[in-house]
């Protein structure tokens, strides 16, 4: 609704619950930023600082429903890199850390 988002280049060594408080609740349920170091970007929306290397911002120019997921397509208002170390990939997300989706997630998929 607000037409702006950040997207965070996190560390490898982030916290499973600190990406499953982004990534598999919702905003309407949980303040996702209580107890969260951030600053607000030039769009005013939150950057969130904790774990990150470095972080995106953009305005939402469009978007695609594909089932699960809606993806926003944004123009870059602004980058940043703010920190040094390995930035954790999907692949390393999964086999590393062995994150996984859970079950109340609507992107939930049964193998």
């Amino acid at each position: 609704d607000s037409g702006v988002f950040t997207i965070s280049i996190l560390e490898q060594e982030t916290p499973l619950g600190f990406i499953g408080r982004f990534g598999f609740k919702s905003g309407r349920e949980v303040d996702k930023l209580d107890g969260v170091t951030y600053k607000l970007g030039e769009t005013k929306a939150p950057i969130v600082l904790d774990h990150t290397l470095a972080y995106l911002e953009a305005r939402v120019i469009n978007h695609v429903d594909v089932g699960t997921h809606t993806i926003f397509i944004g123009e870059l208002v602004a980058a940043e890199v703010i920190g040094e170390g390995e930035p954790m990939t999907y692949a390393y997300y999964h086999q590393v850390k062995r994150g996984t989706t859970p079950k109340t997630a609507p992107s939930y998929h049964k193998d």
